[in-house]
């Protein structure tokens, strides 16, 4: 029996994050993916691969949730970058017509596309509407902080801190994602549930942030739970791509490096 999981993420062109990273995953993973589009973001190679944002129609989001939905029994979601408060009611309400197993958020808080007012409209709205419905919630630290209130997170403390916060604000499990961004020579995660901490830690592969790797992770982690993985092993199994996935990245004409899921784990 073929294990199913579904992603409703923003397309990203040059294939190193969002649905296109989303999808790879899955199927590194052994799971058959089925997506929906929420927008589309390319790189502008004459303006300092700088984001451009068109977002995808609210009804045109809503059929394609009704098509996924209805072709396929689907119980366990990713959810990757919405974009607008638009694009978060009409994911909202499609969520809300049927009960799911595992809801993964992945919270892209700010498209660099995106007016700072219109940021913050989406991040309130992904906080009200979205944040409590997460079975499983992956903010980076920059995302962390922002959900968390916090003016800096710089310790693994720091990390266990702000996944107590956000714990609060209604996920039943939080990852934290120290990545590149804590002092030291490893990548630190940590995931809360309410009662224990779990860190999992492997060594830095350089100090840069290579593109993909959260949207890997947070795939990742919904392709495990998807086969009947419990959580903690899920996040060890994404925790294992992604680092394969740094190590073998993908270089581009672009100034950055792409994860390289099929590294394997």
């Amino acid at each position: 029996m073929v294990t199913l999981a579904y992603v409703i993420a923003g397309s990203e062109a040059t294939g190193g994050a969002g649905i296109q990273a989303d999808l790879k995953t899955f199927q590194q993973l052994g799971v058959y993916g089925v997506g929906t589009l929420t927008c589309i973001v390319s790189f502008d190679p004459k303006a300092g691969w700088g984001h451009r944002f068109v977002p995808v129609a609210p009804e045109v989001i809503a059929d394609q949730f009704e098509a996924a939905t209805s072709c396929h029994d689907l119980d366990v979601v990713k959810i990757g970058m919405l974009g607008t408060p638009a694009t978060i009611d009409v994911v909202a309400r499609s969520l809300a017509s049927q009960p799911w197993r595992h809801v993964v958020l992945d919270p892209v808080l700010i498209c660099k596309g995106q007016e700072p007012g219109a940021a913050l409209d989406t991040d309130t709205a992904l906080r009200e509407q979205i944040l409590p419905l997460a079975t499983v919630i992956t903010p980076n630290v920059f995302e962390a902080k922002t959900l968390a209130g916090m003016d800096s997170i710089t310790t693994v403390a720091d990390l266990e801190e702000a996944a107590r916060r956000i714990y609060d604000l209604g996920p039943r499990y939080v990852v934290v994602k120290g990545g590149v961004e804590l002092d030291g020579p490893d990548a630190v995660d940590l995931l809360f549930d309410g009662e224990e901490v779990t860190v999992y830690s492997t060594p830095k592969i350089g100090q840069e942030r290579v593109s993909g790797a959260g949207c890997t992770f947070a795939a990742a982690i919904t392709a495990e739970l998807a086969k009947g993985t419990d959580v903690p092993e899920a996040v060890a199994v994404a925790k294992r791509l992604v680092t394969a996935g740094i190590t073998e990245r993908v270089s581009s004409n672009a100034p950055f490096d792409a994860v390289w899921q099929g590294a394997g784990v």
